[in-house]
């Protein structure tokens, strides 16, 4: 098992380090950094120009440049923006908003629609069972932007009511707020509430239909009718037989998913004024600024990274035949 997960990971570090001089190559083969200072007027001297193509280096061929750019990752130094502000003292920021807010919105959908696509399954063509259906066709069905905003309206139209801020939706706390740790700690939650449920909303829909298929596959097999006939339960033979064989091949789900979550972070962080890593690439791209984006798909690249080698633990431990 120690060598499967170590040839894994090899295989996961080359394909986040290809998956990142990708995003360079293209991100230096397309983007103008020097587009705004020539374009403004007066114009700057020719010197200036000069020396700020050197100083990004636009003169050296793609290659060298990543190999630089790479060098400099190695010890912590991810570059500068195109204005000359170090990227590594933003980095660390922006990398604990998003994980904040996504890891918390992921592990509340995962087990939420594991739950959900459990129940229906065992419930099959009940009311229960089409009152999911809907909800997941529902929630699938409409963009990520769009819940948020709805999200965003109903917390307005609750403070209303209410006369006072039950939720709050933008920004990740209230600036200047008064009062001690646990003051602070419940205006962070209040600001959590509303990002959290938009992630998790779509997370419990898409989990739940691939889990109510996966535990469907499983209920009617062979092995369960035998382990019943033993004189088991039928509540232990469905949890400890068949959820367990039902989430083997739902590990890698979850894992990848939690991995491509990030780079859906965009609009949920527009939306309610997070300002992690998904907006940084946003600010990034509309900079033609080469390091930034770079700096961004590698986070990602590692976040799947890390995602798909946990997966594969995931799956070790749910399968014995990997073990051996």
């Amino acid at each position: 098992m120690t060598g499967f997960l170590a040839r894994r990971l090899v295989n996961y570090v080359l394909l986040c380090l290809v998956a990142t001089f990708l995003a360079f190559a293209l991100g230096s083969a397309t983007f103008s950094p020097l587009g705004q200072l020539q374009g403004r007027n007066p114009p700057p001297p020719a010197s200036v120009i000069a020396a700020k193509r050197a100083a990004l280096r636009l003169d050296e061929p793609i290659p060298a440049r990543f190999v630089a750019w790479m060098g400099g990752v190695v010890h912590g130094d991810f570059g500068s923006t195109i204005d000359g502000q170090p990227i590594t003292d933003e980095l660390a920021r922006r990398i604990g908003v998003s994980l904040r807010l996504f890891t918390l919105g992921a592990a509340v959908g995962i087990a939420a629609g594991v739950v959900l696509g459990v129940v229906s399954a065992i419930r099959q063509y009940r009311p229960s069972d089409y009152a999911a259906t809907l909800f997941s066709f529902l929630m699938l069905s409409t963009p990520t932007f769009l819940v948020g905003t709805l999200l965003k309206f109903g917390a307005l139209r609750l403070n209303e009511l209410t006369g006072t801020t039950v939720l709050s939706f933008t920004g990740e706390s209230s600036p200047g707020l008064p009062g001690g740790w646990w003051a602070h700690l419940g205006d962070r939650l209040a600001h959590l509430v509303l990002p959290t449920l938009a992630i998790a909303l779509a997370q419990i829909a898409l989990y739940s239909r691939y889990q109510r298929s996966a535990m469907l596959d499983v209920v009617g097999s062979d092995f369960l009718r035998t382990a019943q006939a033993k004189g088991l339960t039928r509540r232990r033979v469905l949890f400890k037989h068949g959820l367990r064989t039902a989430l083997i091949p739902m590990a890698t789900l979850f894992a990848f998913g939690f991995g491509l979550l990030i780079t859906s972070s965009v609009f949920t962080e527009r939306i309610f004024g997070w300002y992690g890593m998904g907006d940084w690439f946003v600010y990034g791209v509309t900079q033609n600024d080469t390091n930034i984006v770079a700096t961004v798909t590698l986070f990602v690249a590692v976040v799947v990274l890390v995602s798909g080698w946990l997966s594969d633990v995931l799956y070790a431990a749910l399968d014995p035949r990997i073990r051996l």
